[in-house]
């Protein structure tokens, strides 16, 4: 429907215009038939008036509302013209004599409700009379009977209605199609989408799982850090990347030793020196894959603080990636309330007792306030999760901003 809309008038329009050149070319071609027929040669000595009288009278009332010949100097020599031209012949402009040596034209526009055009043609000597030489001038005024120009209006009413008909039908043939490939298409994007993101879950549970006995810690801490992102107002990309981040935060200990990893007691310098290397590694593999490019941030920054004694880097303020800022608090309100074999889990007001305590050192002050509203809303749901559970909150959160289905 918008492309007959658009190919209606489109249509109208170049149907009218050629339907006024057209007219235009009539009138050109009559004048230089006069031209072609008249003896220019009888513009001149005392008989020329007469002549130029009876040629001007001739082609008047045809094509012509008013005809008018000059002579050489381009003094007026006859003019003849019809009830018609003799209404709109006080109302036309004036020009200077004429001295062209061209056919041309010109559009007077509506002059007393008529659409009316002059024409110019020079009057040459025949042939092997100095053919060259202009003899004399003829204009002639056309006014557009009404018939014609209501002519003029169907026919370009009819090829905007061809146009209008033939676009409908186009559209109606082609709709089904479109509307299937476009299904097809998102449908198959999806698919994509969804197995991108079933492997990173994949390979964030088995990474959790390396150290720990669960993968639930990956669901919970990426649900609260997607949580905290919505009350500060990420979405779109942004969002996509801290979700993605979350379940990926910890991918570089594929690489750390298990002897380093699952050590019971306290890391030697050289030891922690290893651990801490799993930022790097994690950096180096998701920046070989484009698709979890998305998890940069995270990876790389997660471990840094706000005051500027993380690592690696020593990142300090807002010189840290949002998304790491946010998932530095989700991380740490998560294993402090969550039991591992080597501590028990805190209560909820013990937990956040210790967060106030990172504010301005470890954590962004502006996340933390963010977090805050959220906080025994988000004790209170994860208390009542298991692993199952948790994965549950967090689909819902991934397919609000993944556009799988609802969520």
């Amino acid at each position: 429907m918008l492309l007959a809309a658009i190919a209606s008038p489109l249509a109208w329009m170049v149907a009218h215009e050629a339907a006024e050149a057209n007219t235009v070319s009539m009138a050109v071609e009559e004048s230089q038939r006069l031209a072609r027929h008249f003896d220019a040669t009888a513009l001149r000595g005392p008989e020329a008036s007469v002549h130029a009288q009876s040629a001007a009278n001739a082609i008047v009332g045809g094509l012509f509302d008013v005809a008018e010949i000059y002579d050489q100097e381009g003094s007026r020599l006859a003019t003849a013209m019809t009830s018609v031209g003799a209404e709109i012949e006080r109302l036309l402009p004036t020009h200077r004599p004429p001295d062209y040596t061209v056919e041309t034209h010109r559009d007077l526009g509506h002059t007393n409700g008529r659409w009316v055009i002059r024409v110019f043609v020079p009057l040459k000597n025949p042939e092997g009379v100095s053919a060259d030489e202009i003899a004399g001038y003829f204009e002639g005024v056309r006014a557009i009977p009404d018939w014609q120009l209501e002519q003029m209006f169907q026919h370009g009413l009819r090829a905007a209605l061809m146009a209008g008909l033939a676009s409908l039908l186009c559209g109606a043939a082609i709709y089904p199609v479109v509307v299937r490939l476009a299904a097809d298409n998102e449908r198959k994007a999806s698919e994509v989408l969804a197995s991108h993101l079933s492997l990173m879950e994949a390979l964030g549970q088995a990474i959790a799982k390396r150290d720990s006995d669960t993968g639930a810690h990956n669901y919970r801490v990426a649900w609260i850090a997607a949580r905290i992102a919505e009350r500060m107002g990420l979405q779109g990309k942004a969002m996509q990347s801290m979700i993605v981040g979350s379940l990926l935060h910890d991918i570089g200990k594929i690489g750390i030793p298990d002897a380093i990893l699952y050590k019971p007691a306290a890391l030697d310098d050289d030891e922690l020196e290893i651990m801490r290397s799993h930022v790097q590694q994690g950096e180096e593999i998701v920046a070989g894959i484009r698709w979890l490019d998305e998890a940069h941030d995270i990876v790389s920054a997660h471990h840094e603080k706000w005051d500027g004694t993380g690592y690696p880097r020593q990142l300090a303020g807002e010189n840290i990636p949002l998304s790491a800022r946010v998932f530095a608090l989700a991380d740490v309100f998560d294993a402090l309330c969550s039991k591992r074999p080597y501590k028990a889990e805190l209560g909820f007001d013990a937990a956040m007792e210790i967060l106030e305590r990172g504010v301005g050192s470890h954590f962004d002050p502006a996340v933390m306030a963010a977090f805050r509203p959220l906080a025994r809303d988000v004790f209170d749901t994860l208390a009542e999760s298991d692993e199952a559970g948790a994965r549950g909150l967090l689909e819902k959160r991934v397919r609000r901003h993944f556009g799988i289905g609802e969520g």
